[in-house]
């Protein structure tokens, strides 16, 4: 069977999709994207992600010339045609084409929806906890970037890569003002003495959709939460710590570079919120 994408507003081949030369997003790594999962052909908090690609164009100063109302229902047709229940989908906006435009004339934008099964983590990582690293990269509070989930990605995959020469999973980010961020492709939390907390979304981190359903299912259900500036003394002094991506859901981290976590298992909080998570998407996403 064909693979299908929607390529601004069509269904199309996916070998038959093209993007100019001329795109911003090639050229000048000029877009956002959105990474998203579907449960039973459904989007898990489809709106949260609408609402963060929107804002960041706005703030971006990227033209969005597609209709917000439409998406969801390209989303369904393109599970549909791709036989797709259980999916990992991206939406990847870039600026378009540069030529003959300026500032007070952005141009035509390019979107498109790709799709494909669900392919998670490995199980071992849920139940014996994921190994992370420490990047020895530094965030920039400065960067006009952050907190946006721009396409612009190389420092996050050199980062990746190497967490994985050191057969870990993620790597921590800190800011250049040595204050907790993010990993690489998920932000994190720490438990210490039962009380969840998370870095504030201005350190900068960036405002993910898992993160935010994690923060309202622990106020709904009694956990005690908090967004609060963390250091590298809170990290190694957790009970706990996860990490949380529309992927991966919530993923244990027992490890750190050769410091045990807790004990090094993972824990009840995190145990708790990741049964409500998986409560939360097969309940909304059957309605």
């Amino acid at each position: 069977m064909s693979e299908y994408v929607f390529f601004n507003d069509r269904l199309v081949p996916a070998d038959e999709a093209r993007v100019s030369i001329y795109d911003g997003g090639l050229l000048h790594g000029v877009g956002l994207f959105e990474t998203m999962r579907s449960y039973g052909g459904r989007v898990f908090r489809l709106a949260d992600h609408l609402d963060r690609l929107y804002h960041s164009a706005r703030e971006l100063q990227i033209n969005i010339t597609q209709k917000r109302e439409e998406l969801g229902g390209w989303i369904e047709v393109l599970l549909e045609a791709n036989g797709l229940q259980d999916s990992r989908l991206r939406l990847t906006l870039t600026r378009g084409s540069i030529k003959n435009t300026d500032a007070d004339s952005p141009g035509q934008s390019i979107m498109f929806i790709t799709s494909g099964p669900m392919v998670g983590y490995p199980a071992e990582y849920y139940r014996r906890g994921m190994t992370v690293i420490i990047s020895n990269f530094k965030q920039n509070p400065e960067d006009p970037t952050l907190k946006h989930k721009t396409i612009n990605y190389l420092a996050r995959l050199l980062a990746l890569q190497q967490a994985q020469r050191k057969k870990a999973g993620e790597a921590l980010w800190f800011t250049v003002h040595n204050q907790l961020a993010e990993g690489c492709v998920s932000n994190v939390f720490v438990v210490t003495k039962g009380r969840l907390r998370t870095p504030p979304v201005d350190t900068p981190v960036l405002p993910g959709i898992a993160r935010k359903t994690v923060l309202e299912l622990a106020g709904e259900k009694g956990v005690e939460c908090e967004e609060k500036e963390l250091h590298i003394k809170d990290l190694l002094s957790a009970q706990e710590v996860f990490l949380t991506n529309s992927i991966m859901e919530l993923m244990p981290v027992c490890r750190i570079e050769r410091h045990a976590v807790g004990k090094d298992k993972p824990g009840p909080v995190y145990k708790k919120l990741h049964d409500l998570y998986k409560q939360a998407a097969a309940t909304e996403c059957k309605e």
